[in-house]
């Protein structure tokens, strides 16, 4: 509860650290990256992936911080559109951990890995962080090259983070740098 006061107190620009362009630029394309790869992901998605998305994007974002949110939690990403219309894969462990800033966030299993840490910027709670392929050791975010985007192997990562309730929360990243045009991190405990 104390973490959530503190959290509320604290000026915006005290919390995040810097966005790059390239990723700004995804944030601000954030609703047409959603249109364009949702319309691909429901016109060639397969019946049970479509009722799969449909579940992850279900609810109304509540506050993002609070006291609730540290520990494990399944992970399961949906890509939609790119090299395919949708696909929804099995599900994962993430792990969230408070900080003195927000909140630090780590994919910890599977082949395709993210961690960071997730601020508040201008009134939306948002990931930033670096993914990789498991045999990756990338540096964090802030120390990669202003102009680094990806090498097939790591990647920027961006994403809006909305907590849904105690038990569900997601991570919506637009247009992420390989494979998809929209991804989805639907977390559940």
């Amino acid at each position: 509860m104390r973490l959530a006061l503190l959290l509320l107190l604290l000026p915006v620009t005290a919390l995040a650290g810097t966005l790059r362009p390239a990723e700004q630029a995804r944030l601000d394309n954030f609703d047409a990256a959603f249109g364009s790869a949702m319309m691909q992901a429901l016109s060639g998605g397969a019946a049970d992936d479509i009722r799969a998305l449909t579940r992850a994007l279900s609810g109304q974002p509540q506050i993002a911080f609070a006291a609730d949110l540290p520990g494990d939690w399944s992970c399961r990403t949906i890509k939609l559109g790119g090299i395919s219309p949708l696909v929804v894969y099995t599900p994962f462990k993430c792990r969230f951990t408070a900080t003195d800033r927000g909140f630090a966030f780590e994919k910890l299993t599977g082949s395709q890995l993210t961690r960071g840490e997730i601020t508040l910027r201008e009134g939306q709670a948002v990931y930033t962080g670096v993914g990789y392929v498991r045999e990756e050791n990338p540096p964090a975010y802030d120390d990669l090259p202003e102009d680094f985007t990806s090498n097939g192997r790591v990647q920027t990562d961006v994403a809006v983070f909305q907590r849904i309730s105690p038990t569900r929360a997601r991570l919506l990243f637009p247009a992420p740098a390989l494979e998809s045009d929209f991804d989805i991190l639907e977390l559940t405990r």
